[in-house]
């Protein structure tokens, strides 16, 4: 074990066990999300919220993604590290939803999610392929440009189209190629005028198929933006969006849902912009919802936008825990494990003696709080310091249990390597 003992992340609640942390929970959760928390000086550290974890098909396995790089996903595989590409042929993926509980926070804010087109779907993009109005004259206009320097250097005044070219016996070849490539230019411009007097080049013509095409909205594409800051830095941060949507004119009830990951770059205090745009989507489809869930080093953050987000206190957080480990233990027979709290920095030079001490034992009680802390395993010698009894008393445990059942037990509080 190391020097902080922290909540899990992602709660593994049976379903037999959600009533009895809804009658905890489900009174805060029911409230309004801008309703002020009761009037309390006790700090509300924790954070609980409905989270998502993503798997990654693997052979037969379900493997939760770890981390996003670039565009691939990292997986837990059969004992080592699996990259799986996002973007090389069909990736079969599944989203679990399940309550979670934080003390790691970000912010999202200016947050926007529409249907958008991709660019060969873009009806002002292809306005602008299919429009030569303004391409039509640029060419008659080069190639008036190209009639004028040969006919200067030829000594010709500039001719309008249509003009005989005038010829002599005994002009020279250089003079006969230059008549002949000013003959090739009247051409160019007589096709050209002719042309842009077409519908093809009516300006008008494509005006209105633009309106027609934005009428139909054949958006085929999502896009969200938003910025992210956080007051802890986030080093290896990644987003998910979750897009609920329906193909346009289908059946009630046949929603789809479209997962994305996407890495970001490291995320600080100062609000850093993101855009995803992603296509894919069948043209016309219909929005319904989308949300965004934010992680880092694969562990998810509570932001504000996170879904039932509410603040707790520690001793709320740790009653949270209690049930959920609980709930994960039927049955068992189990010796005390960590749940709350962190070691100071400096525990391990406040250390008896100021030696190395490989290990401390604490008693823990049924109800999961450290009793006393001893420096040996048959717990005989009591720890004295006052300042490492504190530290110890502070930290809370998931209790021992005999068949299910909640028992005192000790717990081996690891200390290698904590000493600087």
């Amino acid at each position: 074990m190391n020097t902080t003992l922290s909540p899990c992340h992602a709660a593994r609640t049976p379903a037999a066990w959600i009533p009895l942390l809804a009658s905890l929970f489900l009174p805060m959760l029911a409230a309004s999300p801008d309703a002020p928390v009761a009037a309390t000086t006790e700090p509300r550290p924790y954070i609980f919220f409905m989270g998502a974890d993503l798997e990654v098909q693997v052979a037969k396995e379900a493997c939760r993604v770890r981390d996003v790089s670039g565009s691939s996903f990292r997986v837990q595989a059969e004992g080592k590290e699996v990259s799986i590409p996002m973007d090389e042929g069909p990736v079969t993926l599944r989203l679990q939803q399940s309550p979670k509980l934080t003390e790691n926070s970000a912010v999202i804010a200016k947050l926007k999610g529409e249907r958008a087109y991709t660019p060969a779907n873009d009806p002002y993009r292809k306005f602008s392929r299919e429009q030569p109005g303004g391409g039509g004259d640029a060419v008659m206009n080069l190639a008036l440009g190209h009639m004028v320097m040969i006919t200067a250097l030829t000594g010709f005044e500039t001719m309008q189209p249509g003009t005989p070219l005038p010829g002599a016996p005994g002009q020279s070849a250089l003079t006969q190629s230059r008549l002949a490539a000013i003959s090739a230019e009247q051409q160019a411009i007589s096709n050209t005028a002719m042309a842009n007097n077409t519908e093809f080049n009516d300006v008008g013509t494509h005006a209105r198929r633009l309106q027609s095409d934005l009428a139909a909205e054949l958006f085929d594409a999502m896009e969200v933006t938003f910025e992210v800051s956080s007051e802890k830095p986030l080093a290896k941060p990644y987003v998910v969006i979750l897009t609920r949507f329906h193909e346009r004119g289908s059946k009630p009830g046949s929603s789809r849902t479209w997962i994305y990951a996407q890495a970001l770059a490291p995320v600080d205090r100062t609000p850093r912009k993101v855009r995803v745009t992603q296509g894919g989507f069948p043209a016309g489809f219909e929005l319904e919802d989308f949300k965004v869930h934010l992680y880092n080093h694969g562990q998810e953050l509570a932001t504000n936008v996170a879904e039932k987000r509410v603040p707790l206190t520690r001793d709320e957080a740790f009653q949270y825990l209690k049930i959920e480990y609980l709930s994960s233990h039927k049955g068992a027979t189990r010796p005390p494990d960590a749940a709350l709290g962190k070691l100071p920095a400096d525990f391990g030079t406040r250390l008896t003696g100021n030696h190395a001490v490989p290990a401390l034992f604490v008693r823990v009680s049924k109800d999961g709080l450290p009793v006393e802390a001893f420096l040996d395993e048959p717990c005989t010698r009591k720890v004295e310091d006052p300042s490492i009894r504190s530290a110890i008393m502070d930290l809370r445990f998931q209790p021992a249990l005999d068949q299910g059942q909640t028992v005192e037990g000790t717990y081996r509080l690891n200390l290698t390597g904590v000493r600087q």
